[in-house]
């Protein structure tokens, strides 16, 4: 046990690039010269929040872990319900760990939390269909006296997601956390720089605005850990779950399965059968067929793929077979995964042209339509994400240059004299302290 306590902060769709910036102002910059940095952290495939974090928090890729996508697949509704409960992670979790150790422990926002063995829980969780309500859900998903009570101090802030509010929201919650329950082990995810970019562009001057407040807030933190005299024994982790790259159009590939005679809808395009069906990834895809073993149709999707693929105009990068992506750790369940070109996500309507130009300003007004995405593999150029860690275990002023996401959890519970066993990631032995005197 290298550490008395452990806060992990996730900054959503803060890449390697942003650390240039972040390094110029004065919180991030402080921290730098305490810590240590991995400036290239390569993300899972697909490179999504929820996958990402469900690697964070096990060590596993999400083959393994099961958290193979953000939303389920759900043929019958327009909205997918999210991967937002504990137990769809097939493998241990940190939380199960600390939890069986006796450790307090804390969820802010965290993705994949719901109804988790955690002391104190804001799980994120929100509605996706008509008969949901927002109080009745988080209430049930997490720790109702915990959320009854910041909701009370805090809820006057929040305005739904939007940002910076939620964040706000996020850090006012936190703050309260760590003054009054101090919890041994706390996961806290804020995603203020990936809605902004996703809104108003990768390189816009909002999103550099939204990397200016998440310094701000880190500031804030570090005051908040001062205070409750938590500090000095706290070792203290920022980091990203992947990037973002520039997009400009989006492809519906479910239009052409319904052109195919692959997939039939109803007059409001919602799915009533299918053969083959499309579910996105944003910046990459799943394609699975409603029965695998029918060689006829795996052929024709194949066919109609690679026809696709070779048109001159193509969207699309790369299609992978079924067992190139069980090797790329992603859905062994699906047929093919498909990569779209820089430029262009996937999105899973069956109604409309199969390339459609975003039109910027319906941006917020028309859903699907964004200015920045990811999902795309993670090996692309440009692409990574970081961690930055300090306080005890952690080397002072030191910088690796290449890690992996798969890495994270084990490290973390080598600092608490936890383990993770038969995982996909090893510990980063590179940012740990040699000679550190077990507390």
């Amino acid at each position: 046990m290298l550490t008395r306590r452990l806060l992990v902060l996730s900054l959503d769709a803060v890449s390697t690039e942003d650390v240039d910036i972040l390094s110029t102002l004065p919180n991030f910059k402080s921290l730098l010269h305490i810590g240590s940095l991995i400036r290239q952290v390569e993300s899972v495939y697909p490179t999504l929040t929820y996958p990402a974090h469900a690697t964070i928090i096990t060590g596993y890729s999400p083959i393994h872990h099961g958290i193979i996508n953000n939303t389920r697949l759900e043929p019958n509704h327009l909205n997918s319900d999210w991967f937002w409960y504990h137990k769809a992670i097939q493998v241990p979790t940190l939380f199960d760990l600390a939890y069986a150790k006796g450790l307090s422990t804390c969820s802010i926002l965290w993705p994949v939390t719901a109804r988790g063995p955690i002391t104190y829980n804001l799980p994120e969780i929100f509605p996706t269909k008509s008969w949901h309500h927002q109080l009745i859900m988080s209430g049930f998903a997490g720790s109702l006296t915990y959320q009854l009570d910041l909701q009370k101090r805090f809820g006057h802030i929040r305005q739904g997601t939007s940002q910076p509010a939620l964040d706000d929201f996020v850090l006012s919650c936190m703050k309260h956390t760590l003054l009054h329950y101090k919890p041994e082990v706390m996961f806290v995810h804020m995603t203020d720089v990936d809605t902004t970019r996703h809104y108003t562009g990768h390189d816009s001057n909002e999103s550099m605005h939204a990397l200016v407040r998440h310094d701000k807030r880190l500031g804030k933190i570090i005051a908040t850990l001062k205070e409750a005299n938590l500090y000095e024994e706290t070792t203290f982790i920022i980091l990203g779950d992947h990037a973002q790259l520039p997009v400009h159009s989006q492809i519906r590939l479910n239009k052409i399965l319904v052109d195919e005679g692959l997939m039939q809808v109803d007059s409001k395009g919602r799915i009533t059968k299918y053969d083959a069906i499309s579910k996105s990834c944003d910046g990459s895809c799943y394609i699975y067929l409603r029965d695998h073993s029918n060689k006829t149709c795996l052929e024709k999707v194949q066919t109609l793929l690679t026809r696709l693929l070779n048109d001159t105009n193509s969207p699309i990068e790369r299609i992978f077979t079924r067992e190139e992506v069980i090797k790329l750790g992603a859905d062994s369940s699906c047929s093919f995964m498909v990569e779209a070109k820089k430029g262009y996500y996937f999105i899973d309507t069956t109604s409309g042209e199969f390339i459609e130009t975003i039109d910027v300003t319906k941006v917020r007004s028309v859903p699907h339509h964004i200015l920045s995405s990811h999902g795309y593999l993670p090996t692309k150029p440009n692409y990574t994400t970081f961690l930055l860690a300090t306080g005890p275990g952690i080397k002072e002023n030191h910088i690796v240059q290449q890690g992996s996401l798969l890495n994270h959890a084990p490290t973390f519970a080598h600092l608490l004299g936890l383990s993770l066993k038969n995982i996909d990631g090893h510990i980063e032995w590179s940012i740990l302290k040699e000679n550190e005197v077990n507390l």
